[in-house]
């Protein structure tokens, strides 16, 4: 019965897909890659949100808490700041976009920096960083997806249900382009939602609150120290600061009719954290029913599936599954036109969407193959995927608010802190127990405003005052 339900609910959202098109026939590659500037408050809040909350929140927040206990609750701290960042940065994001026509975040230092010495190198140092640190996402997703479809009990092997994943994602991208994840993340919400409160319920079902926590806490720190303290604060801030600096978040927000659109969502984006308590909940259930797992990213799976009936624990398996699917196809509708639009420059514009397709295809192969064949060099990315992404913040701020800024300052700024992240990581250098990353960005934003405040003084008119691009449409 799961099995039926899951299938059901997963041709549902190929349906959707496919309702997303309706009246969307246009090749213009902007309509493909950001709905042509579209999106009403009520889709670019499901879009952003389908990104946010994806499968690392579903598996990983409860393998955390299972692993880390008290120490895990970082998790939720980040989440909460990012919001109110999110609030008044991402309006200036989308001011920038429609500004310079962006399609991709490579677009925004473009267009900043037009005819600019040193613009077309801080172009290809954004997208090829964008591209390195995106590769390993994939991998994430799949990831979280076999675990997820673990709980259906197949007796199929990890290189089939990957394939099967990948050729769900990307037929949400070939149908709809990003309309596809728009409204196919309606869907997703409610059975997410539903999944996390609905196992969660039943773990309070089966005893007390009381119980569950008195039970599972011996099985984990429940204090924290002080370089866990260190590190927990100095990552709820960098990550906070850095999660709308991935790419296909920042894609999302040029889906977005007006700033208004986006500030009205921003609003609302916090109510999803009703779900983590029940997560919290679900994950010392299983430390106190002593269940031995393989790892702690199974705890989520294995407590739906020992305490809900088979039609239920489909729907929680469709709902796990399709936040990574939806992550998976955001992800490749940005590596898509970075490559067509900014590290192919000359790619016509005509073609970007098909020559764009054809990489998104390439891409999910290379992440199968990588996944399958080379687990550890991808964990090895993915650790450091974050420290490497969120580099691009003090040239964000560069293009809203400094004039002065120079595009080769920005651009060797993002390379020193990608390439100090990655062998800071490595070579296990320490940092006093601060985020790695964080250190790492406070030599980048070293970099570009000594080296733009020492390299002439050319300006060019910072995006915060230049007012807002369009006036918010009426009933938006």
């Amino acid at each position: 019965m799961a099995t039926i339900v899951f299938a059901v609910l997963i041709a549902a959202s190929l349906v959707l897909a496919v309702l997303a098109k309706k009246g969307h026939h246009s090749t213009n590659v902007r309509d493909f890659f950001i709905a042509s500037r579209q999106f009403g408050g009520f889709l670019v809040f499901f879009l952003s949100v389908g990104e946010i909350y994806s499968i690392a929140t579903i598996i990983g927040f409860s393998g955390l808490i299972y692993a880390k206990g008290v120490y895990g609750i970082w998790y939720l701290g980040y989440f909460v700041l990012a919001s109110a960042v999110a609030y008044f940065v991402n309006p200036l994001i989308w001011r920038a976009g429609k500004l310079y026509d962006a399609v991709t975040i490579a677009d925004l230092f473009k267009g900043h920096f037009k005819n600019r010495p040193g613009a077309r190198a801080l172009e290809l140092t954004v997208t090829i960083s964008a591209i390195t640190f995106l590769i390993p996402w994939g991998q994430l997703q799949f990831g979280g997806l076999l675990v997820a479809l673990g709980g259906l009990g197949w007796h199929i092997s990890p290189a089939v249900l990957v394939i099967f994943a990948a050729a769900l994602a990307l037929a949400y991208v070939v149908i709809a382009g990003i309309r596809a994840p728009a409204y196919v993340a309606i869907l997703k919400d409610i059975l997410l939602v539903a999944a996390v409160i609905i196992t969660g319920g039943a773990a309070l079902a089966q005893t007390h609150l009381t119980t569950i926590f008195h039970a599972g806490t011996p099985m984990v720190s429940s204090h924290l120290t002080a370089p866990q303290l260190r590190f927990s604060m100095s990552t709820i801030a960098f990550q906070a600061i850095g999660f709308f600096m991935l790419p296909f978040n920042t894609q999302n927000l040029f889906t977005a009719k007006s700033e208004q659109t986006i500030r009205r969502m921003q609003m609302f984006m916090p109510l999803y954290m009703m779900m983590f308590p029940f997560l919290v909940i679900v994950a010392y259930y299983e430390l106190g029913t002593h269940v031995h797992l393989s790892g702690p990213n199974g705890a989520f799976m294995a407590a739906a599936t020992q305490m809900l009936p088979s039609w239920v624990l489909g729907i929680v398996v469709a709902g796990a599954s399709l936040t990574g699917l939806l992550v998976l196809a955001g992800t490749s509708l940005a590596i898509g036109p970075l490559v067509t639009r900014n590290l192919f420059g000359h790619v016509p514009e005509q073609k970007q969407r098909s020559v764009a397709q054809l990489v998104i295809v390439l891409y999910l192969v290379l992440s199968i193959v990588l996944t399958l064949v080379a687990p550890g060099l991808l964990t090895t990315i993915l650790n450091t995927a974050f420290f490497g992404i969120t580099q691009f913040f003090p040239g964000m701020l560069a293009i809203m608010f400094f004039r002065r800024a120079k595009p080769l300052a920005i651009a060797a700024g993002i390379i020193v802190g990608d390439v100090l992240s990655v062998a800071f990581f490595v070579l296990k250098v320490p940092t006093h127990d601060f985020n790695i990353g964080a250190v790492c960005l406070l030599i980048n934003a070293a970099i570009l405003i000594g080296g733009s405040l020492l390299t002439g003084r050319q300006q060019v008119m910072p995006v915060a005052l230049r007012g807002a691009a369009v006036m918010p449409a009426a009933g938006d």
